[in-house]
């Protein structure tokens, strides 16, 4: 076996306990938690790549996470984040938060509710976020929580600036789902969808654009 070789198959096992301990984590997260984490399985590479399009690749953008969770989708993030850019995570769970500050050092983690955002970007020095990427689970959110957390995106957003929000495809069509799909139309001037199907069950994302306050 060559050298090289050799390093090639360390990387690829070091990748699958990394990859091994995020599934376990996010797995007992999701047990104790559920509501919270609200979903079965951490996001696909496919998932990610479709929410990186939202994200700015000049600049020196800042980008915030809503419920993180394990990482799944900020490596996809950070890969089409220039030099210069900041890169903040809003987590509430407590063992997520330290899953993240020890396998994504880059990421800027704060222990938090996203129904708290604007005071929490107000103590990170943070005036408009460029793009605001969402993983909490909306559909499971009480009315109340949904439409005061949804006001606080837009409020936080300037005018360029773009929500996205992933859920479960079969999500959409719950009373929490729809109830969702109405506050983003009556927040945003703008909200597309589109399906990532290479995931089971799909993931729905909204897009949304020219926040409305």
């Amino acid at each position: 076996m060559t050298r090289s070789t050799a390093s090639r198959l360390a990387a690829a096992a070091q990748s699958a306990v990394g990859r091994l301990d995020e599934y376990r984590t996010f797995l007992h997260s999701a047990l104790q938690h559920p509501r919270e984490v609200g979903a079965a399985t951490p996001t696909t590479a496919a998932v990610a790549a479709t929410v990186g399009q939202v994200v700015p690749t000049t600049g020196s953008p800042v980008v915030v996470e809503l419920g993180p969770g394990t990482g799944s989708l900020s490596d996809g993030i950070r890969a089409r984040l220039p030099e210069g850019a900041r890169h903040v995570g809003i987590e509430l769970g407590g063992e997520l938060v330290e899953h993240l500050r020890a396998n994504k050092p880059w990421l800027e983690v704060v222990h938090g509710d996203a129904g708290d955002l604007l005071a929490l970007l107000d103590k990170l020095r943070i005036d408009r976020p460029d793009a605001i990427i969402s993983s909490i689970p909306w559909s499971l959110l009480a009315t109340d929580a949904q439409e005061h957390t949804l006001q606080q995106v837009a409020e936080a957003l300037p005018p360029h600036g773009v929500f996205t929000a992933l859920t479960y495809l079969p999500a959409e069509r719950s009373a929490g789902g729809k109830h969702f799909r109405g506050l983003l139309e009556t927040h945003f001037d703008e909200v597309l969808t589109t399906t990532t199907w290479r995931c089971a069950p799909p993931i729905l994302h909204y897009i949304c654009r020219r926040p409305l306050t």
